[in-house]
């Protein structure tokens, strides 16, 4: 038998030294459970990606293996990667029903749902899938229906906790499951894998009932409108509006696709509670008083699509935003998203309204344990070992430190990042080999290879030169050109000089008898050393030498 057959295998492909993407795997003999899918937002430098997805190698060349996908929540970094996962992967997808109710959505849109394998799980069930048996523990974050996963093992229990805190107060009334989890310790959890995102916060993450006070005071005060934006799957945000809202007199209306989707769908399965007479339509948001309406919307990390970006832009065809209304952006920035939410702030202050935000009030509450959460997580569990998951690297490193306050000995916690596979057996915890697990960047048209993403970050740095040559196909005879041709490195018309040089460069490679092709190689070498020299800027030079 061989070793990979008696050890547990935990392969991280997303969601370590990072923030998104969550994914993570575990094998034992022949079969591989995977935990979340996730996506990621992009970063500055990556132009025209519209978000990033794991890197599921290793899933496709164990493609016979894959037995599941075992959903932790509803949120995008844990669920938007699927509808690229899912035409390569087709595997059961378990989840619970207000997760899946958001997964379906998704699903919906890219034409993918009536071939998925849906199945709802919750906490008093649990699930054989190969040597694995799987039980869930209910978690509070800022969403409804999160689970922890206990995986059951031959070489014991491994308890993957991502987003969650301890809230006394939650929306739903559903605390954490602590009960279960002190079990789960007394019993013996032997691998803990826990959310880091918080970890440089001090004490307790504050209930989400601190948040209904600042909305209640800021709704209370707001002369005309208010339109809170926060993220279209934060159901429990949604309902703190509408109580709210209704509080205060006022009636309530959501705008965005998504936002517009998912109310219906939590609505339907009975984790929304909308006003008793419905909520407003387009029409009855812009044209009620503007003191008795509130608006629910997209928009929280400046999407270019989104319904809140579309206002500050005076583009939102149903709603104009002026002097007298009051916007609260509930949601911290996402890192890499602060230079489009900054725009968009800019663009609602400009048009006279009231903006309350994360860095002025506070407007919202994470969803994640801060570091007294993480150590009563600990002390709870007990576990022989730890694996910090879900946060940029730094924060895995303090979570690290923060294990060994409460007594885990340093020597048994990892931290590790996405691709480091770790082997659990009966001697221990340690590091196996590096399996690919990178980024996979998708736009509109589908997945883009890096070296595109390459050429636009060159593009956009520096710009094109084209140099554009028609031969005779019979004497090799000049017919057109050179021409030179430049967008985004030099102004045409006042780049007269260069351009002659530029062509005369060219002519000189002409006056030798080559072919087509080697002349488009010696011309764009000469041309990029050219460019280099007279301006200190390598465009990217792309000759077209055609034979007529």
């Amino acid at each position: 038998m061989s070793a990979h057959s008696t050890a547990l295998r935990i392969i991280p492909l997303g969601g370590l030294g990072e923030f998104g993407k969550n994914m993570m795997a575990f094998e034992y003999g022949d079969v591989i459970i995977v935990v979340d899918a996730g996506l990621m937002f992009p970063a500055d430098d990556m132009p025209g990606i519209d978000l990033v997805i794991p890197d599921t190698s290793y899933l496709l060349d164990n493609l016979p293996k894959v037995a599941a996908f075992i959903l932790t929540h509803g949120h995008e970094d844990h669920i938007g990667a699927l509808p690229y996962i899912l035409p390569q992967i087709k595997a059961p997808i378990y989840g619970t029903r207000l997760t899946l109710g958001l997964v379906e959505n998704k699903l919906r849109e890219h034409r993918l749902l009536d071939a998925a394998d849906l199945r709802v799980i919750d906490e008093a069930m649990q699930i054989q899938l190969g040597a694995f048996r799987l039980e869930f523990v209910h978690l509070c974050h800022s969403i409804p229906d999160v689970v922890g996963v206990v995986l059951h093992t031959p070489v014991g229990t491994v308890l993957h906790v991502t987003d969650y805190k301890f809230d006394a107060h939650p929306v739903d009334g559903r605390l954490t499951d602590e009960d279960k989890l002190r079990r789960l310790g007394d019993a013996g959890v032997r691998l803990l894998l826990s959310d880091s995102t918080n970890v440089e916060v001090a004490g307790y993450t504050p209930s989400e009932q601190e948040l209904a006070k600042a909305l209640d005071h800021l709704m209370g005060q707001a002369p005309g409108r208010v339109i809170v934006a926060t993220f279209a799957s934060n159901i429990s945000r949604i309902q703190q509006v509408i109580d709210v809202a209704i509080r205060h007199g006022r009636l309530v209306g959501v705008t965005g696709r998504s936002m517009i989707q998912n109310v219906r769908m939590a609505t339907e399965l009975g984790y929304l509670r909308p006003p008793a007479g419905g909520l407003l339509t387009p029409e009855q948001m812009s044209h009620l008083p503007p003191e008795r309406v509130a608006i629910v919307c997209t928009g929280t990390q400046g999407e270019p699509t989104s319904a809140l970006v579309r206002m500050s832009q005076g583009q939102y065809r149903h709603l104009r935003i002026g002097q007298g209304d009051t916007v609260i952006i509930s949601a911290s920035p996402i890192p890499g998203n602060e230079k489009m939410i900054h725009r968009t702030l800019d663009n609602l202050f400009r048009l006279g309204a009231d903006i309350y935000y994360d860095e002025l009030t506070e407007v919202h509450v994470s969803g994640h344990g801060s570091r007294e959460d993480q150590k009563h997580l600990l002390r709870l569990v007990r576990p022989e070992y730890l694996i910090p998951i879900h946060g940029e690297y730094r924060q895995l490193v303090l979570h690290a430190r923060l294990a060994r306050e409460v007594g885990i000995p340093a020597e048994n916690v990892f931290v590790i990042e996405n691709g480091q596979v770790m082997t659990l057996d009966g001697e221990g915890l340690r590091p196996a080999e590096l399996v690919n697990a990178g980024d996979i960047f998708v736009d509109g048209l589908g997945d883009v290879a890096s070296a595109v993403l390459r050429d636009r970050r060159h593009l956009g740095r520096d710009g094109f030169l084209v140099v554009v040559i028609g031969l005779d196909k019979t004497t090799g005879e000049v017919l057109l050109g050179p021409e030179i041709l430049s967008r985004g490195f030099v102004h045409m018309a006042e780049a007269g000089d260069l351009v002659t040089s530029a062509k005369e460069l060219v002519w000189k490679i002409l006056e030798q008898e080559e072919t087509a092709q080697e002349i488009a190689d010696r011309a764009h070498t000469a041309l990029v050393d050219f460019c280099q020299r007279t301006t200190g800027r390598r465009p990217m030079v792309i000759p077209l030498v055609v034979e007529m």
